[in-house]
């Protein structure tokens, strides 16, 4: 239930239609609480994740999960195989509940998610990338929630943007990803700037702020940095992207353009462990009262 990266190509497979199939179960049965449903959600689309940068197939995911939808759909919600499945989900969710951090490995990058309570604001999905000089960490930042998209840049050469953009595939328009001059297979060794897709097949998004970073934004080596902010509605569709793509933040200058690339890898599986709820603290250790020596012998 808790984490995916690093597992063999079967593996991938296997995690992806068992957390799936009892998704649909949930939903027909009402197995689990809202947290636990979620936590499915986001070990589903992990799992999914890995077994297509493993060189899985779309087609042979679609089909998997439709016979695992099938295949539970046959299975009564209070059957005793549903029932001790169920168990062993939310046995699973225990662990995960604790889990304050999760680290999600793509091919180049890595998504880092925190949802460690604070009355900051601060990263809550991060992932860095360097472009020259240059470098910018990109994601989702906040105090209690992760509800804001945002790019923080540094320039070494201390060049002020005058705007940013956030390229995408357009989803609407197109029906999956563009990488380029690949034929199946891993796709490790793929470079992001040829996981893009043409101009055609693009949209964007304008940062709607430019400001100067937050001290809590920057990293620990940055002493300052330009913050922009993009519209919530870019969050839904970097979510709804295959894991294998690639998306171009690019700062606009008087004098030309800085593109910084991002790997879109697990941001749907680590927004949704954010929104799986805050970590719970482990049961504090039961301590024995001594009682006092004054007390003794009374």
């Amino acid at each position: 239930m808790v984490a995916a990266p690093g597992l063999a190509h079967g593996q991938a497979i296997d995690l992806f239609v068992e957390r799936t199939a009892m998704m649909a179960a949930d939903g027909r049965c009402g197995l689990f609480a809202p947290e636990v449903s979620q936590a499915l959600a986001a070990g589903a689309a992990q799992a999914r994740g890995t077994a297509l940068r493993a060189g899985v197939s779309a087609d042979k995911l679609k089909a998997a999960e439709r016979d695992a939808r099938g295949r539970v759909a046959r299975v009564a919600c209070r059957s005793p195989d549903m029932t001790v499945t169920a168990e062993r989900v939310r046995n699973a969710f225990d662990g995960y509940t604790r889990l304050a951090r999760m680290t999600y490995p793509g091919d180049f990058a890595a998504w880092k998610a925190d949802r460690i309570p604070s009355y900051k604001v601060r990263w809550r999905l991060a992932q860095e990338a360097r472009f020259g000089r240059d470098r910018m960490t990109f994601g989702l930042i906040g105090s209690e929630d992760a509800g804001t998209l945002m790019a923080v840049a540094r320039f070494a050469d201390g060049a002020e943007p005058y705007g940013a953009r956030l390229v995408t595939r357009d989803t609407i328009r197109t029906w999956g990803p563009y990488l380029d001059r690949y034929y199946g297979g891993p796709t490790s060794a793929l470079p992001l700037t040829r996981r893009v897709p043409p101009a055609s097949a693009q949209t964007g998004y304008m940062a709607q702020t430019r400001t100067q970073a937050n001290p809590e934004l920057l990293a620990d080596d940055m002493k300052s940095g330009w913050a922009f902010r993009f519209p919530a509605g870019a969050i839904g569709r970097l979510s709804s992207l295959d894991p294998r793509e690639a998306v171009v933040v690019e700062f606009l200058f008087a004098g030309g353009t800085r593109r910084a690339y991002v790997e879109v890898g697990d941001f749907a599986a680590g927004r949704a462990f954010l929104t799986a709820g805050s970590p719970k603290p482990a049961a504090p250790a039961r301590v024995a009262l001594q009682e006092p020596r004054s007390a003794r012998g009374r």
